[in-house]
């Protein structure tokens, strides 16, 4: 808060000494300008405008970067240049004799301008984060700093007329002429020297910068580039003419202060342009109230001349259309608001949106979709749309694998690969990605890529929604396929099994039939083999069962059912159920088909000696483990089969959860959870 005050404080005083002089180049505008005048009158005052506005905006926002303060700096020095120059005109060639102090302000413009200019020396060494290029480039401030004191002092006491005032004395000389004008001269070898060298800065810093900050340099490198050769051309025609005395042309003069003006211009372009120092926004809203006072006066005074000539008398001596006229201007106050809004808009930010904007966007359509599925295409659309880019994917993670969900353009093809996407979360968890395609001609900035992690942070919630209606729909998938499996098995086993049986049974009751007369034995031994026969159908009708239900487990409960099944084991399965009790029958039919797919699983895969099978019944949730001590696996390296998928989507049905724990060569642990709400 400080940091803000003391800036605009200092912007204050640049504009006041601006307006000062401006006032007084008005007073004296008749009185003829001295000898040798630097380009025209009021450059500096223009100079302090411009770099105390940008130096303002930047101190305020990033106080610690001393690029803000180096331009406010300069703003105020400039101020008192021109004001002090304009005062020793008024004061010493428009009064004989002169006003108080006229002699004093005619000196100092003749030495002020070197520390005036040399802020622009160090803002090109350290543009943009206020750093120097490396620790080597302090001896580049060291000579500028040299520069500007040696040339400073130089000019300061340099006895004899001063410079644009030649028929004034320096109040301030001392020793000789040719002394001191050496000292100048060679304290302005080492400031050209200096900004020659914070140009090479500026260009080596553009050729290793990359993204935005190249954007960014590329305007400050023609600025350093433009101001150095005016420099330039501007010492070489004072050296030139240090014999005759004759100052510089006055084109050179305007091209040296077109260079300078040019820094901040540069600057300017990179905040507005490339969204420097993050000020785009707090210029957004200077220029909108900008705009909307220039229209309000446009209006204004074009009503007043319309109407007072319409009326054939000012219009405040008409106090009813005064009113009127008053009460107009109030209803167009919001559309003319509006207007500059979107003025300032186009001239801020070129058309393209804030991270704000995007938001709010993307809340609006999502607020607005009526289905999960419109989700992703609007997703894809406000970030193509936010950024600018050609087409956008949206990513969705299912089953541990990424798949491109939606995509704008809906007629462009979808982005097939995840390079560069930005990562979609929720609460710690990855749930998809967000990935654009920029034009050839328009690559992606700093400050773009921060609107896509802003919206792809917004995204994380609607994503979620999306997937869990994925997981819906691909569990459902999964349940069906398992219900056609099954009864496909169903229809294999009763065709293969106990239908067979059923056809034999049948063929040996006719063969009884035909033989009851003819050979009694021969009947005797067939109904024994029917009897077997009949017994082993019933078997496996048994079997049948309890493949869908075991009546067992509906008897006896999950205990029961489990240690039955384990006696019928590939492998030796030992049951750990404790008083785990009777519960509910979905949960112990859930459970008991689980444990027996993990039994199958470790018969099929664990290349086991034996496995344990414990039951735990605490705080209303039931929990169950099958051990082994198989070969184990690294459960990060594959995905669920259909064995253990089976087995977590049946917990999920009930609320449950399904946990898989293994090692390479230590054996596997499947294990699930499942609450209950109490026995059946």
């Amino acid at each position: 808060m400080h940091a803000r005050r003391l800036a605009w404080s200092l912007w204050a005083i640049a504009v006041v000494l601006a307006a000062g002089s401006v006032s007084l180049l008005i007073v004296s505008w008749t009185t003829p300008p001295p000898a040798g005048t630097f380009g025209f009158r009021g450059f500096a005052a223009i100079f302090a405008l411009a770099f105390g506005t940008v130096g303002a905006l930047i101190a305020s926002r990033q106080p610690r970067n001393p690029i803000g303060w180096l331009m406010l700096a300069s703003s105020v020095v400039s101020g008192v240049q021109e004001f002090a120059f304009e005062y020793g005109i008024w004061a010493v060639l428009g009064h004989h004799p002169s006003l108080a102090l006229g002699e004093a302000a005619a000196w100092v413009p003749a030495w002020i301008w070197i520390p005036g200019t040399s802020a622009a020396m160090f803002i090109l060494l350290l543009f943009p984060q206020g750093r120097l290029l490396s620790e080597r480039w302090r001896w580049a401030v060291a000579i500028g700093i040299a520069g500007m004191l040696l040339s400073g002092v130089g000019f300061a006491v340099v006895p004899g007329p001063l410079e644009n005032f030649a028929n004034v004395e320096n109040p301030f000389g001392v020793g000789t002429r040719d002394t001191t004008i050496i000292v100048a001269m060679v304290g302005q070898t080492l400031y050209g020297l200096a900004f020659v060298l914070a140009a090479v800065s500026v260009g080596l810093r553009f050729r290793r910068s990359t993204g935005e900050e190249r954007q960014q340099m590329k305007w400050l490198v023609a600025s350093a580039a433009f101001l150095v050769f005016t420099l330039v051309s501007s010492f070489v025609g004072q050296f030139g003419n240090a014999a005759t005395g004759a100052s510089v042309s006055f084109g050179v003069s305007l091209l040296v202060i077109t260079g300078f003006s040019s820094l901040p211009i540069a600057m300017g372009f990179a905040i507005l342009k490339y969204r420097l120092y993050d000020l785009d926004v707090v210029i957004r809203k200077t220029v909108v109230f900008g705009i909307l006072v220039v229209l309000l006066m446009m209006l204004a005074t074009a009503a007043a001349i319309t109407l007072g000539w319409v009326l054939a008398e000012p219009l405040y001596e008409n106090p009813p259309w005064f009113l009127f006229t008053g009460f107009a201007f109030g209803l167009l106050t919001a559309p003319l608001y509006r207007l500059s809004t979107r003025l300032a808009d186009r001239l801020v930010f070129g058309g393209r949106r804030t991270s704000y904007e995007v938001m709010t966007e993307f809340s609006e359509r999502m607020a607005n979709a009526y289905a999960a599925d419109d989700i992703l295409p609007r997703l894809a659309r406000v970030a193509a749309e936010g950024v600018g880019a050609a087409s956008a994917t949206v990513w969705i993670e299912i089953a541990g694998r990424m798949r491109s969900a939606a995509s704008w353009p809906t007629q462009a093809e979808r982005l097939s690969a995840l390079d560069g996407a930005l990562e979609i979360r929720h609460q710690g968890e990855l749930l998809g990605a967000l990935s654009v395609e920029m034009p050839a001609n328009d690559p992606m900035t700093p400050a773009r890529e921060q609107i896509l992690r802003d919206l792809a942070a917004q995204a994380g919630l609607a994503l979620r929604n999306v997937r869990l209606l994925e997981d819906v729909r691909e569990s459902r998938r999964r349940i069906v396929t398992a219900q056609d499996e099954r009864a496909r098995k169903l229809e294999r086993d009763l065709h293969d099994g106990a239908q067979q049986q059923l056809v034999a049974l049948t063929v040996k009751a006719r063969l009884v039939a035909q033989l009851a007369e003819r050979d009694p034995k021969r009947v005797t031994a067939l109904l024994e083999e029917l009897q077997s026969d009949a017994s082993d159908a019933l078997e496996n009708l048994r079997d049948l069962a309890r493949g869908i239900y075991p009546p067992l487990l509906a008897e006896a409960g999950l205990a029961a059912a489990l240690e039955a099944q384990a006696r019928k084991a590939a492998v030796p399965v030992v049951i750990a159920a404790g008083d785990v009790g009777r519960l509910p029958s979905d949960v112990e039919s859930a459970v008991y088909f689980s444990v027996l797919e993990a039994l199958n699983n470790v018969a099929k895969y664990a290349d086991a000696s034996q496995a344990t099978v414990s039951l735990t019944n605490s705080s209303g949730v039931l929990r169950f483990e099958v051990m082994d001590d198989g070969r184990g696996f690294a459960p990060e390296a594959r995905s669920y089969g259909t064995g253990l998928q089976g087995i977590a989507d049946r917990l999920a049905a009930l609320g449950g959860e399904l946990d898989v724990q293994s090692t390479p060569g230590a054996g596997t642990i499947v294990g699930g959870i499942l609450p209950m709400k109490g026995p059946s």
